[in-house]
């Protein structure tokens, strides 16, 4: 005790404060470049926000948002107006549903799509083989959703589509892949799995870098095949990293993106293919009525993060590592 009571004497501890500004002024470097994202997320996303208030306030061109009056029916207050008036529109609803229903199906066949791929890419003994197939999975990733729907349209076009012209040689029947509503959908997800399995697949295969050798070197002294060594090292060692990725995929239920459905619709599948994001850029961008498409946008943010908070909460009750 004598022992340790001098050298802290000697040592004294130092102050957290004091170790947090060292720590800064040591890597400040590191730092500086969080500078840029950071900026970037207060213009880009944080600011934005206090337009918020739109949903709840009569847009006016020209007028300051302090001024503009709140929302109001037949000159009596209702803040939630353009909610009601959102949910009392067909063409919302309907949009609601598409991006739904569109959505699950996209995290129940896509979101297995880069796990499989990552735990056959792990098991392929050929190196470079296994980066040359890794390499070309990839590539689609970078393709814009013009390009990717130019790809649909040529080879799934109902009259001259390569596919459709090969079965008519064939002295089979053509597929309405782009025509009717449901091979539409078909498609569409196809093609979202198509573009992003392999992207996502470089997640999986870092986590699986991370798992210890020596577990597989057991099971093979045990006599475990490799689709055992599979199930019961690979698939619980990526676990945590399958769980937080479906919480994050979750959180997106609601949302999607501009460009995919936009690029893929045509007019005879409209029933389908309108979703929250093109009905926005239609109301909101062409007929100009911002604080409908605001209350949307809110009611659409609020629900997405709903689906987030909750699914990590039962990620956490069930003894999973969540998001936080």
């Amino acid at each position: 005790m004598a022992k340790q009571a001098a050298e802290k004497q000697k040592n004294p501890p130092v102050p957290r404060r004091k170790l947090d500004k060292n720590y800064i002024k040591r890597y400040w470097q590191l730092y500086a470049l969080l500078l840029l994202p950071i900026a970037y997320l207060l213009i880009f996303k944080y600011l934005p926000m206090r337009y918020i208030i739109l949903a709840f306030k009569e847009y006016k061109l020209n007028t300051p948002l302090s001024k503009m009056p709140w929302a109001n029916v037949k000159g009596q207050t209702d803040v939630f107006k353009y909610f009601k008036t959102a949910f009392g529109n067909a063409d919302f609803r309907r949009a609601l549903w598409n991006t739904v229903k569109l959505n699950l199906l996209d995290l129940v066949a896509g979101f297995p799509a880069p796990i499989i791929f990552a735990l056959i890419l792990n098991e392929l003994p050929f190196k470079k083989f296994k980066k040359t197939v890794q390499t070309i999975a990839y590539m689609p990733h970078f393709l814009s959703w013009v390009i990717i729907a130019n790809l649909c349209t040529q080879l799934f076009a109902p009259t001259d589509g390569r596919i459709n012209s090969l079965l008519t040689k064939m002295g089979a029947e053509t597929i309405p892949f782009l025509d009717d509503p449901a091979h539409w959908v078909g498609t569409y997800v196809g093609a979202g799995v198509w573009q992003n399995f392999g992207w996502g697949s470089i997640i999986y295969l870092a986590a699986i870098a991370g798992i210890n050798t020596e577990l597989y070197e057991a099971a093979s002294v045990d006599g475990a095949g490799r689709f055992k060594k599979m199930w019961h090292i690979t698939l619980p060692g990526i676990k945590p990293t399958i769980v937080v990725l479906l919480i994050m995929n979750l959180g997106y239920i609601m949302g999607g993106g501009f460009e995919r459905p936009f690029a893929m619709k045509n007019n005879l599948v409209m029933n389908v293919a309108e979703v929250i994001s093109t009905f926005v850029y239609k109301v909101g961008i062409q007929q100009l009525k911002i604080s409908l498409t605001t209350a949307v946008g809110l009611f659409q943010s609020v629900v997405g993060l709903f689906f987030l908070l909750t699914a990590n909460t039962i990620s956490r009750k069930l003894g999973e590592r969540g998001i936080w």
